[in-house]
């Protein structure tokens, strides 16, 4: 079986994040979200994948390649404008032959272990099938409704009690689909939505089946749920290596892995879970709390103290500093002293649309240049290229190339 997965979004509510990389880019414990994906499909036996991409393409082509370095075969189709799911499987038609009897379709940016990948594969049936999990918040979510396993219909995005099984975006289709698609109506937002197919489908009588999980499934709708995406992910982990070279007077408690060419320094103490990459230089006397992920070529100097965090590549983290709850971007250089502070259950204003965090320190983009005691205040975002001068709070979002003096 074949499966295409939906990786063209911008990622917009993951802004700063995705203002330099597409959604399905963002790192979780270490490896991009679609890697995850294809890892789940690989040990499916599903090998071959047509990788819809669109915004920043070429960052994902150049890091999965022909998929060959993963197990898998890759072809890759483009979405040339983003007018939704259902448009972006069609973009898929050509690779889809008359030998294929069903395929799989799925969104790159939803974190998916193998299991719940099988129980779609060894319970579909009908026309299509979809996957459901089940949830006590469906705001924000399509929501289905059913007769036994007959869906009845798909409601889109409305909160409320008329179901608690919330559509995951993984489903079953034969190829007959490109038909329905073809019919299917334009919505009000202007995008041609593959719910809107599966209800034209149902309406026309045919046979669309809701398959639940109990699985693994996790959205990372916002910046914010990466965190909690990288915790679960990390806190499954097993048997993580040691690579890397340990000075005398480290102490490591946990499942810590640690990535080749890395030295942590004497006086570092980690407590896992946690993950450390390659060419790191990490300490003398850091601390590194449960559910931290930091990337490759990251040098942390000593007396920082970093949780529940995500620290991608190519990061410069001077000493005195306190960063929890928060994720730092690529390339970024932070002066000694600084401090993300946190709070639990912000709102967060993001495209004149207030969202809720849990619990959140700051999140910045990439390519920014903080200087000494520096502190940002909880809940503010820093976008991508920005310069803040030493001794400054940042009490409000700083938008791209902001120079704060």
């Amino acid at each position: 079986m074949k499966a295409i997965i939906l990786a063209a979004g911008e990622g917009l509510r993951c802004r700063p994040l995705t203002l330099t990389r597409s959604k399905v880019m963002l790192p979780v414990a270490n490896r991009p979200i679609l890697e995850h994906v294809i890892s789940s499909l690989e040990k499916n036996e599903i090998k071959e994948i047509i990788l819809v991409v669109g915004y920043e393409k070429e960052r994902i082509m150049n890091y999965f390649e022909d998929g060959l370095n993963f197990g898998v075969n890759i072809s890759y189709v483009e979405q040339k404008a983003q007018l939704g799911t259902a448009h972006a499987i069609e973009q898929a038609k050509k690779l889809i032959g008359p030998e294929d009897s069903e395929f799989l379709v799925l969104n790159g940016d939803n974190l998916v272990e193998p299991k719940t990948i099988a129980d779609l594969l060894n319970n579909y049936e009908g026309d299509a099938s979809l996957l459901t999990v089940r949830m006590e918040d469906t705001a924000g979510y399509g929501v289905v409704l059913k007769e036994k396993k007959k869906v009845t219909q798909i409601l889109e995005k409305r909160p409320g009690g008329l179901s608690r099984l919330v559509n995951t975006g993984i489903y079953i289709f034969t190829p007959q689909v490109f038909e329905t698609i073809e019919k299917t109506p334009i919505s009000e937002n202007g995008e041609y939505a593959i719910t809107d197919t599966l209800q034209l489908m149902i309406d026309e009588g045919k046979m669309v089946t809701s398959i639940p999980t109990e699985s693994k499934w996790l959205d990372a709708v916002h910046s914010w749920d990466l965190l909690k995406a990288n915790a679960t992910v990390l806190n499954a982990s097993k048997n993580l290596k040691q690579e890397g070279e340990l000075e005398e007077g480290v102490i490591i408690r946990g499942n810590v892995a640690i990535g080749k060419n890395t030295i942590i320094r004497s006086g570092t103490y980690i407590v896992g879970p946690v993950v450390i990459g390659e060419n790191c230089d990490i300490g003398p006397n850091v601390v590194i709390l449960p559910s931290t992920t930091i990337g490759d070529n990251v040098s942390i100097r000593s007396f920082t103290e970093i949780q529940n965090s995500i620290i991608m590549n190519d990061c410069r983290i001077s000493s005195h500093g306190q960063i929890s709850n928060s994720i730092i971007g690529s390339n970024n250089t932070l002066g000694p002293g600084f401090t993300a502070e946190e709070k639990e259950n912000l709102e967060i204003n993001i495209n004149c649309k207030v969202h809720k965090a849990p619990k959140l320190g700051t999140i910045l983009g990439d390519d920014n240049r903080i200087g000494g005691r520096v502190l940002v205040k909880a809940g503010v975002m820093i976008a991508v290229n920005c310069q803040v001068e030493s001794g400054n709070t940042i009490y409000r979002d700083l938008s791209r190339d902001s120079v704060v003096l």
